[in-house]
């Protein structure tokens, strides 16, 4: 049986991962304005780019924590709201779902991609000063690229917010779905102008939790919706009958 489908809402739950993980961008930023022009600047920012990511594991735990724990309970909450459509017994039982080891799983890959954040400036930094080296005649250009890093840092911060957040609401409603024995959902998208041509293919078709289809022909990756970098679509159980 198709439920009308939870819609947790978390706009607000991503803007504020967004402007957390954007600090660290912009501590990113500083570093790489600072430790610049010099013909050591890239094994220094490497070394301080490396210090801080390590720096940065309680931090990072806490701030994880916070987003997972409001996609929990903007998801929970969205359950609660159909609880008239899919009964109160459902409901409960919806919301007793062990989703622990989920959401500890969950932290731990947050906490990795956090870090990656100042990593991965660290690396770019690294191979464009490589690149001067190997080109001299594109060394202004390439040092041009290279004070870009913070805004580079910032772009990738977003975007991890942004799937994440997602990402972390699409588990939790497999998990909870699966939990009261649904094998599958109906994919629904935004219904808007933005949704991605592969998507609008898989609106209003049948799939199951063990089978997620192919949500980007272009590199052949499977998901479940939400599940996919920049996805907004969702998941509508379907659940059979409960009584």
């Amino acid at each position: 049986m198709k439920h009308p489908s939870p819609r947790p809402k978390l706009k607000s739950v991503e803007r504020r991962y967004a402007g957390q993980l954007s600090k660290i961008a912009d501590h990113v930023g500083m570093v790489v304005r600072a430790m610049s022009g010099k013909p050591e600047s890239s094994a220094r920012i490497g070394g301080a780019l490396a210090k801080y990511a390590d720096a940065l594991e309680v931090w990072a735990e806490s701030a994880a924590a916070r987003m997972l724990a409001d996609v929990s309970a903007s998801d929970e909450r969205a359950w609660r709201e159909r609880s008239a459509e899919i009964g109160r017994r459902l409901a409960r039982e919806i919301a007793e779902a062990p989703t622990g080891d989920l959401m500890r799983a969950k932290l731990a890959e947050q906490v990795t991609l956090i870090k990656s954040i100042p990593l991965g400036a660290a690396q770019r930094v690294h191979e464009l000063t490589l690149k001067a080296l190997e080109d001299g005649t594109r060394a202004g250009e390439v040092a041009a690229e290279i004070m870009r890093t913070g805004e580079v840092a910032r772009s990738r911060a977003v975007l991890i917010a942004r799937t994440e957040v997602a990402r972390t609401a699409s588990v939790l409603m497999q998990a909870r779905a699966e939990h009261v024995g649904s094998e599958g959902y109906i994919w629904e998208t935004a219904g808007d102008s933005a949704v991605r041509d592969d998507h609008a293919e898989l609106d209003g078709r049948y799939f199951r939790w063990d089978s997620p289809p192919i949500a980007d022909k272009r590199t052949g990756a499977r998901a479940h919706p939400g599940g996919i970098y920049n996805c907004r679509c969702v998941a509508s159980p379907v659940i059979p009958e409960y009584k």
